[in-house]
């Protein structure tokens, strides 16, 4: 039997937007066309996309940090097609699958401390949705505790410790007893650990939504007041984990071992959903603990055989190619070229970030004409800013980025671990551009914004 499903998407690229417009998102569709970031992409290979007219991308997003080995890796195509070839037995549910096992037990391998016993999953949130419930059948306790700017996935338990109020508002009422702290901030956290009645702190090692970095000494003293209260420490990586941050998992740098770890995102290379929950077998045994509980937590696609044989072959190339390796030096270089260029551009005020999770923080400029710019477009918008930076990197460099999160003045780069100087000195040169033009009150890119800020108040 054969199929022509390629032909026609090959023959029906163009219809890309409409076909979203009709069927899908159509206020994502507007978003794109607004802020010029309807490229079509018809093709990718490691660190590039390649849009509809040939143009060539540097992708610094990698799917919000999907590709940590680069796009269309061929290694985890060809262990692919293998293990569809070796027709094997998947999801057979009544029995094992070798590949579980074996993926799970390279995990329990990579994880720090006694991290040994696996529940695999379909994504991050799910990831989280299940640590959850973890940490509240394990400890008897149903009140949570999470971070301030938190993100830990749009469902209904992972948006309940989220910290962002454009994500909960029309969802409430969420769980109740969940409660938010300022992220690096040891003195709320105790207070709201101290009765004694938390089941779990869910924290991100390092805050996506703003690229906040913890404090040193901050998961250390996180881990001992866990240890105080008899609370569970939840460590999501879905986003840090994998090699993002120089090491296999953000904590490492630390050397602070969570109760639970949450991964997804990178994990099988950007071919299939697949993520992990990864506990101690003393947890594990207080959720799966008896017979009739073997199904206290399950799903229906978490252990399929193409995700697992996925996340094997990614892992091989992550070790093999040494990834953690080659973010945690190009990482080093993009901060201090970043840093060395904040010296030069006011509004450029902080580059924080670990390995290839890289945040650029701007800020109100001293100069009088640029103050007032500034202030007109927070008026307008408060999310307009960055889009003065993003915006040029992408249509006048062909580098994509992102804004960091709601009113926060952060451009965010995730770039695949398998990047090379040459990206780097790309990157660095065109954001030496980008800052000049936006430094310059006359520049195009107030303008732009300024436009779009009108554009957007519109159609609204």
């Amino acid at each position: 039997m054969s199929s022509d499903i390629v032909s026609k998407y090959k023959s029906r690229i163009a219809e890309s937007y409409d076909l979203h417009r009709k069927y899908v998102n159509p206020q994502f569709v507007r978003v794109l066309e607004v802020i010029g970031y309807d490229r079509n992409y018809v093709s990718a290979e490691g660190a590039y996309l390649t849009d509809a007219k040939g143009k060539k991308v540097l992708d610094f997003l990698a799917g919000f940090g999907v590709y940590n080995i680069g796009r269309n890796h061929p290694h985890v195509a060809e262990v692919l097609h293998e293990t569809i070839d070796a027709k094997t037995a998947s999801l057979v549910q009544m029995d094992l699958g070798v590949l579980s096992g074996m993926l799970a037990e390279k995990l329990a391998e990579l994880a720090p401390g006694d991290l040994e016993a696996v529940f695999f999953t379909n994504s991050g949130a799910e990831g989280v949705e299940g640590a959850l419930k973890f940490a509240r059948q394990a400890t008897g306790r149903h009140k949570l505790v999470h971070c301030e700017h938190a993100f830990h996935g749009l469902t209904l338990g992972a948006l309940s410790v989220n910290g962002n109020k454009e994500f909960r508002g029309r969802n409430e009422p969420l769980l109740p007893d969940c409660s938010g702290v300022p992220f690096n901030d040891l003195g709320a956290l105790e207070k709201a650990l101290s009765g004694g009645d938390v089941g779990a702190f869910i924290f991100e090692t390092i805050q996506g939504k703003g690229v906040f970095v913890p404090e040193d000494g901050y998961l250390q003293g996180a881990r001992e007041l866990c240890d105080r209260y008899g609370t569970l420490m939840i460590a999501d990586e879905v986003q840090c984990g994998l090699g993002r941050t120089g090491k296999m998992f953000a904590v490492d740098h630390w050397g602070v071992k969570p109760d639970i770890l949450v991964i997804s995102k990178a994990l099988s290379g950007g071919y299939i959903p697949v993520g992990a929950v990864i506990t101690t077998r003393a947890i594990h045994a207080k959720i799966f603990d008896s017979m009739e509980r073997c199904f206290a937590h399950s799903n229906t696609f978490g252990q399929n055989d193409l995700a697992m044989a996925a996340g094997l072959a990614t892992i091989e190339i992550i070790e093999q190619e040494k990834l953690s390796e080659n973010a945690d030096r190009l990482g080093d270089r993009i901060i201090q070229g970043m840093r060395e260029l904040a010296e030069k551009y006011e509004m450029l005020t902080e580059v924080r970030g670990k390995g290839l999770m890289i945040g650029m923080q701007f800020g109100e400029p001293k100069s009088l004409a640029l103050k007032a710019s500034w202030k007109l477009l927070h008026k307008m918008n408060d999310d307009l800013f960055c889009q003065m930076i993003t915006m040029p990197l992408l249509e006048k460099h062909d580098i994509l980025s992102q804004v960091a999160g709601h009113g926060l003045d952060t451009v965010k780069i995730l770039p695949p671990l398998m990047i090379n100087d040459d990206d780097v000195d790309k990157f660095l040169t065109a954001m030496d551009s980008v800052l000049k033009e936006a430094h310059k009150i006359t520049g195009s890119g107030w303008k732009t914004v300024k436009d779009l800020g009108i554009r957007t108040a519109r159609t609204s």
